[in-house]
This record gives C-alpha cells, structure tokens and sequence, in this order.
C-alpha cells in the first residue's frame, strides 16, 4: 500500500494504515486538508469546514492509538457529513438562510456511530436547499461548467476531487444515486429503514435514506456495516442480526450471478448514447444479463412517489413554509404549495399501492440476483440544473437497495453511472452482486 500520497487512499486502505501504524490520522486529514485547499475554490463542495478542529480530531485518535485503546473500523478516516445531517460541533444549516446558524444539540445517529467506529468528521458538505432540486454552489470535479447533481452535491464533489475518501448524503428521489453517477464516484442507497435517519433533516418517513459516498465497493461495505442497526428514533428501523457486509463482498457468488436489465417507463426520456452504452453492457454481461420487462401499470409509480414526497414535505417543513416562504426558492415553493393541495384520500391510495408494488417484484428477484438500469438520463447536465431524478424514483418508492457504479463514460467524457438494484434487506448481496459486474464489465 502507498502511503506516500494519503489523500489518494480509499477510506478501507486508509484505515487499515492508520491502524497498522503506516501512517497517522495526522497526516492523513493534513493530506486531505491540503487537497481541499488546492481544489475547494473551483470545486466549492463545502459548507463548513474548520481545519483546526478537524487536526484536534485527528490527533486525539492518534493519541487512542498511542495509549493502546481499541481501534475502531474507521479509525482516523476523515468524512464528510452532508449539511443537513445534525452534528453537535459544527452547524447544521440545512441549505437555507431560514436555518442560517444552526447549531444542533444532538449528533445525528449516522454522526455518533460513525465517531464510535473512530472516523474523524472532516466537515460539513453542501446541499441543495433542503435536500430539493434548486442547484447548489458546488461545481463538478470533471468539468466546473457541470453539475455535480443534487441534493447530495458537496459529498459527490468531495469524494471525486480527492478530498475525502468518504462522505455522507441522502436521498429522497435519486439525491446518491445521481450525483455518484455524474461525480463517478460509488454511491449506495440501502434499504430503507436500514441506516437510522434520527438527527436527518425530515423530508419525507416514506422515502427518506441516509445514502454513501466513496472510492470502492470495499469502502461502501465497510462504512456500511457500521451505520445498520435499530434505533428507537427511527420508527422504520427494527431489530436486525448484524449484517456482515464486509465478509460478504469478499467471498465467492455461489452461482453465478444472473441480472435483469430493466428499461423502466423512463427508457426513453435517456440520452441516445446512454441507451447505445447500456446496450454495450448488456451485451458484455452475456448470457447472465436478460432484459426484463415491468409491467405497465408500474408507470403510475413516479406519480405515487410525487404525491407521497410532496404531501409528506409540506407537513415536515410547514414552519418553514408559513414563517419564511419568501425566503425559499420558487421550486421548493412550489413542491410545498403543492403539498398542502393534497388529500388526504390522494395521500393514502398513493401509500396503499407502494407494499403491492414492492411485493410486484418478488417475481423478478426468483429469477435474479440484481436489477441492471441507468443511473441517470445522461452525464452531468449544465450548471442551472442537478439532473433529472426519474431513474431512482421507481426504486426508491419501493425501498430497494440501489448502488452507482462508475463503469462507463459518455461521448463527452465525464462519468456514466451504471445503477445496480436488489432485493429489499438483500443490500450486502447487492453489493456481492456488484463486484462480479465490475469484473465482468472492466474485464
């Protein structure tokens, strides 16, 4: 492992350093500190940040160490904890002037387990506002005439610059899954209710996922495996044997692994050379990839999906809405406008529909080990926009873990997302799953 350049390690290599001794989380987060000082002023990924602080973190845990403490997974990896993601020492502004200041008394359950495995949280990325469509100041890594996506912008950027080798988001809609794809960067949504979302700014209990970002598959599964678990703050957590992520992605598939490729109503709102690519990668997969139709009544789902999300943000941000709307951004006005308009009967038939339509894809899954789609219509769209988030509506109603992989690039040169799906609490075979079509697709 070469330690000469930290700032370049993945957060699983980083940690195994740091804990073997190769290399102090000193020097890791002054490497890290030192990137984000080349690139921040094009790439401009952060909210907060205080190097200070961060040296003080990392120092203490050099001092763990040097005492003969126990070490945890992450030990000295630095993080970045997307801004709407409480954490006790830095603010919590949630992109908008109306939360300017914030200072939260609590950390979020994601920020304690991750300080409790030993990470060091670097700072806080930028987001959207309130996690929603409006653009963010953060640029694309690839190009700073790009956008990095949303609502997760700064902990994309942050992971692609080199600045972090892990980083923290969430997703409501796409807000992991499409900025990972245009960052290339890994991004994993799990199943929902598997990560706490205690201390996340409330958009939406029905849809709503603390999400990751990082460098390898290795880096998700080890992130991941220390943030699962019940909490009673989160009513759609439960009680869960340890899911042991880590040890599954290493070993062997004991078949080999079959995926669907899965078109979705949205197909054809894709960009030509996005459909000629996953074509190419169809035809790469051979015979364990078989395109799989859905049926037609799927296509009512990005409706259920709009009409949960905007009935459910018009009652979480109602104080907002009533006190400041002359503060927020036309789109957001408009999605909570909209909530208010919603009845109750609308509200429930649109939840109704989401068990049957999860139960829907049981048949699939007999058959298959993952969905194969887009993560996204294109590569990263102009800066006036965070990209269209339709290819992760379908699976994010239906709670399904979902990961971006950055196998391909477009005609233009800048990441192209391939977005792998599974079976609801199969995350760790998801991921398994994964590694044999990276294999298979860089091969």
């Amino acid at each position: 492992m070469d330690v000469s350049r930290p700032e370049l390690l993945s957060a699983s290599d980083a940690a195994h350093a740091v804990a073997a001794g190769a290399l102090s989380a000193e020097q890791l987060v002054q490497a890290c500190l030192a990137r984000i000082r080349e690139v921040e002023p094009t790439v401009q990924a952060w909210q907060y940040l205080d190097e200070a602080h961060a040296l003080t973190q990392a120092r203490s845990r050099d001092l763990d160490r040097a005492e003969g403490r126990p070490l945890g997974p992450l030990h000295g990896v630095p993080v970045g904890i997307k801004d709407i993601i409480d954490t006790t020492d830095m603010p919590t502004e949630d992109g908008t002037v109306l939360h300017a200041g914030r200072r939260p008394a609590r950390d979020a359950a994601v920020v304690a387990q991750l300080r409790a495995a030993g990470a060091v949280i670097l700072g806080k990325t930028v987001t959207t506002e309130c996690a929603t469509y409006p653009p963010s100041k953060t640029r694309n890594p690839h190009d700073a005439t790009r956008s990095p996506g949303g609502s997760s912008a700064g902990s994309a950027a942050a992971v692609a610059a080199g600045m972090v080798p892990l980083a923290i988001g969430t997703q409501t809609n796409a807000s992991t899954i499409r900025p990972a794809s245009f960052c290339g960067v890994y991004g994993f949504k799990p199943t929902h209710g598997l990560i706490s979302r205690h201390g996340v700014l409330k958009l939406s209990r029905s849809l709503d996922c603390v999400g990751l970002f990082a460098r390898s598959l290795d880096d998700i599964a080890l992130a991941v495996e220390q943030l699962t678990g019940f909490d009673e703050n989160d009513l759609d957590t439960r009680p869960r044997a340890r899911i042991p992520f880590v040890e599954t992605l290493a070993g062997e598939p004991p078949l080999t692994p079959r995926v669907a490729f899965v078109k979705t109503p949205v197909w054809e709102r894709a960009d030509a050379s996005t459909r000629e690519a996953f074509g190419e990668l169809v035809v790469t997969l051979g015979r364990s990839c078989e395109e799989y139709a859905l049926p037609e009544s799927v296509a009512e789902a990005w409706d259920w999906h709009r009409t949960i999300m905007e009935a459910e943000m018009a009652a979480h941000l109602d104080l907002e809405y009533e006190k400041g709307r002359d503060k927020l951004s036309e789109s957001l006005r408009g999605q909570l406008a909209r909530g208010r308009e919603i009845t109750a009967l609308a509200y429930q038939r649109a939840l109704n529909r989401v068990p049957r339509l999860i139960d829907g894809f049981d048949e699939l899954f007999a058959n298959f080990d993952a969905i194969v789609a887009p993560a996204a219509r294109g590569t990263a769209p102009p800066l006036d926009s965070t990209g269209d988030p339709a290819f992760g509506t379908l699976w994010t109603l239906a709670g399904m873990p979902a990961l971006c992989m950055p196998l391909m690039h477009g005609p233009d040169g800048l990441p192209l997302g391939v977005q792998l799906v599974g079976r609801r609490n199969d995350d760790a075979r998801l991921l398994r799953t994964a590694r044999w079509v990276q294999m298979q697709a860089l091969a």
